[in-house]
């Protein structure tokens, strides 16, 4: 028997017949564009026809700028503590284990060493997916060993900022991590070892206030939002109407405070040309 029939309304099917299309098929951008789940990841999570670049994390950015996506990821049991005792709506025990079960990471930063075009760099790179990106105390600690790693083996350092700000369940503690990363990049220029910064969207909060802001060179992916505090506060604050889009990468670059903007499709070459001819080595080769 056909596992349709038709009456008088129409083409009917059986519910157990029925054939669900696989989710995440397609991806429909903030425009509009529709796009192949498949094309996107090919085109490095960029919509093709409108150049929106979806949020990703870690996985992600390693696969792109690590050769072959081989790496010696650093500290990657470091969790994190509740010194509080913090209560909410939950305990912060209990959303540090659901964020740990439901993203499979430990905590809002991966570190890693490897190879990009062939050249040693170690990359941290945050992930919104863990409790907004919030920096607490295991992100600041990750980050400085990560830059400890870098200055002991003299090799670059980058990291890849994706955060709604300061982790309030760690209050004090958390704020903490700004001067404790901003010493470790200082540390990190004294000796010379470049320092990049991508600020992706959305870098906001404590990690604009440190670490995003002061690399050798800051660059940002098009079209990230990049600020301290939310648009309605910053109004709130200065008592005046801002300008249309003024927390948007272009915005940033335009009034100085990024170096320049890279699609995600060429940062890798981007960002190994920039090591070339600050450390004067013979251009790298994809």
């Amino acid at each position: 028997m056909a596992w349709f029939k038709r009456t008088q309304k129409g083409i009917q099917t059986a519910t157990e017949d029925k054939k669900d299309v696989p989710k995440g098929l397609w991806y429909k951008s903030p425009t509009g564009k529709i796009v192949d789940a498949e094309q996107l990841e090919k085109n490095f999570y960029v919509s093709p026809e409108d150049g929106y670049h979806v949020r990703i994390g870690s996985k992600e950015y390693f696969e792109i700028l690590f050769d072959d996506n081989k790496f010696k990821e650093l500290d990657k049991n470091l969790t994190s503590k509740d010194p509080l005792k913090f209560e909410d709506k939950k305990k912060y025990t209990e959303r540090l284990k659901d964020a740990q079960e439901k993203t499979n990471l430990k905590d809002a930063v991966r570190t890693a060493v490897g190879k990009s075009n062939g050249n040693d760099i170690v990359i941290a790179c945050m992930d919104f997916s863990f409790i907004g990106g919030s920096m607490g105390s295991v992100v600041g600690e990750k980050i400085a060993r990560a830059a400890d790693h870098a200055l002991k083996n003299k090799i670059p350092f980058m990291i890849i900022s994706k955060s709604g700000g300061a982790r309030m369940m760690e209050a004090a503690l958390s704020l903490m991590q700004l001067a404790k990363t901003s010493a470790k990049l200082a540390q990190l220029a004294d000796a010379g070892i470049p320092y990049i910064s991508l600020c992706t969207d959305p870098t906001t909060g404590g990690t604009t206030a440190s670490f995003a802001m002061l690399g050798d060179i800051n660059i940002a992916e098009p079209g990230a939002l990049i600020g301290f505090a939310g648009p309605r506060v910053v109004r709130d604050t200065t008592g005046k109407e801002l300008p249309e889009g003024f927390q948007t990468a272009e915005f940033l670059k335009e009034h100085g405070f990024l170096d320049f903007i890279s699609p995600r499709q060429n940062l890798k070459e981007k960002i190994n040309l920039y090591l070339d001819l600050i450390l004067n080595r013979p251009l790298s080769s994809n």
